[in-house]
Parts: structure tokens; C-alpha cells; sequence
């Protein structure tokens, strides 16, 4: 099990267990057996009664599944609606991102003007030493010409 998952686990079992009994009941036994099999046990995980759950820390992970939990438990059909179309605007604008991201015609495009900035700027450029004996004829031509 993903050490993330058992972490959100331990987390959503403390949150439900907040829960009025009448709530706590809509959750079926086998999920919440799931969760307890699955929590990390090492980790400890509080939240304050008093203060409002949105002012708590709560992983990415376990705001997933209690996200999941309303919506196959708790919503109701129009909240189920509007859920599920906030759902797929994020995975589109997800989609989005990824797209932009790692556009496959613009790889390569970023990668010839990345190949272009090193060749132009921290590669050295290569000075070829005259030889020898190329001195000496040019020196002997500059002689004659004079």
C-alpha cells in the first residue's frame, strides 16, 4: 500500500469518527474496514472539533477520498452533478497543462534553441594554430612583394 494512501487513511478515520452517529452509519462497515486495515499505524493524526476542518491540514490524498465518500454517500443528485462537473473541468485543465507541457512538436523545438545556447555561449571556440611552415612561406611572400 502506498505509504500516502495510509497516511490519508489514518487521517479520514479520525475525521469520520467526528462524524453524528447517523452520518457515521451511511458509511458502509466494509470501507471503513478497509480504511482501518490499510491506515498507517505509526502515524498520529488530530483534528480540533472546534476549529473548521478547511482551517486543518489535510493531505491531498485523504481530501480525495473524503471527496469520494461524499459523493457516493452523502450528496444528492444535483450535488452529485455539480461535483462531478468540477471533477472533469479539473482534469481537463490538468490535460491542458500536460499538453502544453510536454507538447511533442514543441520538444524539439525547445531543445534546438537549448542546443543552440550552449554551441553559441559555453562551448569554446576552436582557434587553429598556423604551422610552421605556413608561417614561414607567408613571411618569405610578404618579403617578395615588397
Amino acid at each position: 500500500m502506498n505509504e500516502k494512501y495510509a497516511k490519508a487513511y489514518t487521517e479520514v478515520l479520525e475525521i469520520i469518527n467526528h462524524f453524528s452517529l447517523e452520518e457515521y452509519s451511511k458509511i458502509p462497515e466494509q470501507k471503513i474496514k478497509f480504511f482501518k486495515e490499510n491506515q498507517d499505524k505509526n502515524y498520529i493524526y488530530k483534528i480540533n472539533p472546534e476549529i473548521d476542518l478547511e482551517k486543518q491540514y489535510i493531505s491531498k490524498e485523504a481530501e480525495a477520498v473524503l471527496v469520494k465518500l461524499f459523493k457516493d454517500y452523502f450528496a444528492t443528485e444535483k450535488q452529485k452533478n455539480i461535483l462531478e462537473n468540477l471533477l472533469k473541468q479539473n482534469q481537463k485543465k490538468l490535460e491542458e497543462f500536460k499538453r502544453d507541457k510536454y507538447n511533442p512538436n514543441d520538444i524539439f523545438k525547445n531543445n534546438q534553441s537549448k542546443n543552440d545556447k550552449i554551441n553559441n555561449t559555453l562551448m569554446p571556440t576552436i582557434i587553429e594554430k598556423e604551422k610552421w611552415y605556413t608561417k614561414i612561406l607567408k613571411f618569405f611572400k610578404s618579403i617578395l612583394k615588397k
